[in-house]
């Protein structure tokens, strides 16, 4: 009989608690909508993208994953500036390369040393 007038005060409680949050919730207005979140510290536009900028790179999350827009910008921009430097990787090997045969076409136009003749 206890447990029996135990569960039915639990339960006037309950109906009691719920009633009172849906009848007295406050005012009827909805939630404000709240602005999306974005990436706090992008990549610098002024000046390359150097490994800490990359290490301290976060995306805000999105009820899916990540913003596919902040990701996109990121992988666009880094993808840009490593071909960037990929072809002035490429100019400079290039250029090096043609200062090393010019070096090595002197030295073989360049007579020795004169030998001693008796």
């Amino acid at each position: 009989m206890v447990m029996f007038l135990f569960l039915v005060i639990a339960l006037a409680v309950v109906v009691a608690a719920v009633t009172l949050a849906v009848v007295g919730g406050g005012d009827r207005s909805p939630l404000p909508e709240v602005a999306p979140d974005r990436l706090q510290d992008p990549l610098p536009a002024d000046r390359p993208v150097d490994r800490a900028d990359v290490e301290s790179l976060r995306f805000p999350v999105a009820p899916r994953g990540y913003r596919m827009a902040d990701v996109d910008d990121a992988l666009g921009r880094l993808a840009a500036e490593i071909a960037e430097r990929d072809s002035r990787i490429a100019d400079l090997e290039s250029a090096l390369a043609g200062a090393r045969a010019a070096a090595a076409h002197v030295r073989m136009d360049k007579p020795g040393p004169p030998e001693d003749r008796r």
